[in-house]
C-alpha cells in the first residue's frame, strides 16, 4: 500500500509540472511544433535513466520513476500530436517528430544511465 501512495505522490507532482511546462513552452514558442511535449518526454527519459541506473530503494524508484516520470511524460499526447501532423497532410513533419522524439528519448535515457554509472 505504501508503494501505491508513493506512486500517487510522484504523479501528483509530475502531472501538473507537465501541464505547466507545456503551457509555458507554448506561450513562449508557439504551437506550430509540440516543443512542450517533446521537452517533458526527453526530460522524463533522462530522469528515468538516471533513477534506474542508480542503486535506489524500491520506494524511491516507485516515487520518482513510476510516479513522477510516469506522470511527467506522455506517450498519448506524443501519439496524438504525430497523428495531427499526418492528418494535416504534414507527413514529413509527423515522421520527423516521431523519429526525433524516439531518438532523443533513447539518448536521454542512455545519458541518464551513464551519469548514474559515473556517480
Amino acid at each position: 500500500m505504501m508503494t501505491v501512495l508513493l506512486v500517487v505522490l510522484g504523479a501528483a507532482i509530475g502531472a501538473p509540472l507537465r501541464y505547466l511546462t507545456d503551457r509555458y513552452v507554448q506561450a513562449r514558442y508557439g504551437t506550430a511544433f509540440p516543443w512542450g511535449t517533446h521537452l517533458v518526454n526527453v526530460t522524463g527519459s533522462l530522469i528515468l535513466g538516471l533513477v534506474l541506473g542508480m542503486p535506489l530503494s524500491p520506494a524511491l524508484t516507485a516515487l520518482i520513476g513510476t510516479g513522477f516520470c510516469g506522470a511527467l511524460t506522455t506517450y498519448s499526447t506524443f501519439s496524438w500530436e504525430a497523428l495531427t501532423f499526418a492528418r494535416r497532410g504534414e507527413q514529413a513533419a509527423a515522421f520527423a517528430y516521431v523519429l526525433v522524439s524516439i531518438l532523443a528519448g533513447l539518448g536521454a535515457a542512455g545519458l541518464g544511465a551513464a551519469l548514474a554509472g559515473a556517480l
